[in-house]
């Protein structure tokens, strides 16, 4: 694990970021505190991919109940 400073962290962002590819990076501040930089992996999952429910409603019970509300 590399280990930098608060005031080089601008400085050498772009290296940074390069490092982070490869192993995790710290920034210090000089109270103390530690900062962790990674690489965040790409998600391969679509956000509107979520798991379907088992229902005993039909097709005409959902088109009825639409009609419904839209009659109010």
């Amino acid at each position: 694990m590399k280990v930098f400073t608060y005031s080089e962290a601008p400085q050498h962002l772009a290296k940074l970021l390069d490092l982070a590819r490869e192993e995790e990076i710290e920034i210090r501040r000089r109270d103390g505190t530690r900062f962790s930089l990674t690489l965040k992996q790409p998600s391969t999952r679509s956000p509107f991919d979520i798991p379907g429910i088992d229902t005993a409603a039909t097709t005409q019970d959902i088109l009825d109940a639409i009609d419904a509300s839209r009659a109010r």
